[in-house]
């Protein structure tokens, strides 16, 4: 990879798309985000490269940092590509609660569709335009509560950083099987029959039956909305 010049904005959105001048451009962020998607899709996070996405687009490698100078700035790019696949109605409703609800709701969906995205994410933030329209409509949401902006903005970010470590769980328990969930209740079995966890005994003794991860889910998204926006009631 080239070096990157000192006068290259940190942030992709600083630079702007392409210059006025010269010949149209080959490429655009949106089919450069998109190609970068797709692979990711196909092949995981760490398929993803300058090269893999300049073959995808039929592009050298060299031109292609013209529009994409750092691979950090790719990841930018596929974190707002994925910041438009929300559906949101023009305005937000009157039930903040109602609205983040359907919000996490859409982000584990759009996690559940491209796997690898979780990380990448929560780490991210999506400044992008499809990252500000989110961002102005979560902040509408709450329009109507009490907190001030500062608390609006970091309910955002607690709100996301739930859905992707929740998330994040549910692909690797899935991936791992039957085998992982068989040896951690051996494991659970073995730790509380020694009598030295009594808490955590009778609490697995509540579950009778395996966890609906959907209800577990909801459940939890609850507790932390109104851990985040309505801590009184």
């Amino acid at each position: 990879m080239p070096s990157t010049p000192p006068d290259v904005p940190e942030l992709i959105w600083l630079r702007p798309e392409h210059s006025g001048r010269g010949p149209r451009p080959a490429h655009s962020r949106a089919s450069i985000a998109a190609a970068a998607v797709a692979i990711a899709d196909a092949e995981g996070l760490d398929a993803v490269s300058m090269r893999r996405v300049a073959a995808a687009l039929g592009a050298g490698t060299m031109s292609l940092y013209n529009y994409v100078p750092k691979k950090e700035h790719l990841f930018d790019l596929m974190v707002d590509q994925l910041a438009g696949e929300y559906e949101l109605p023009d305005r937000p409703g009157t039930d903040w609660r109602a609205e983040l609800t359907m919000l996490a709701q859409q982000l584990r969906a759009i996690l559940a569709r491209h796997r690898w995205a979780a990380t990448v994410v929560a780490e991210r933030p999506g400044l992008g335009p499809n990252g500000l329209r989110y961002t102005e409509y979560f902040l509408g949401a709450l329009a109507g509560t009490t907190l001030g902006g500062t608390a609006k903005m970091e309910a955002l970010s607690q709100l996301n950083g739930y859905v992707c470590q929740f998330s994040e769980w549910q692909h690797k328990s899935v991936d791992s099987g039957a085998k992982w969930l068989a040896d951690l209740v051996r494991y659970l079995t073995q730790v509380t029959a020694t009598g030295a966890y009594p808490h955590l005994t009778a609490a697995l003794a509540e579950q009778a039956a395996p966890a609906d991860l959907d209800q577990v889910f909801d459940r939890s998204l609850q507790r932390l909305l109104t851990a985040l926006v309505d801590p009184d009631r």
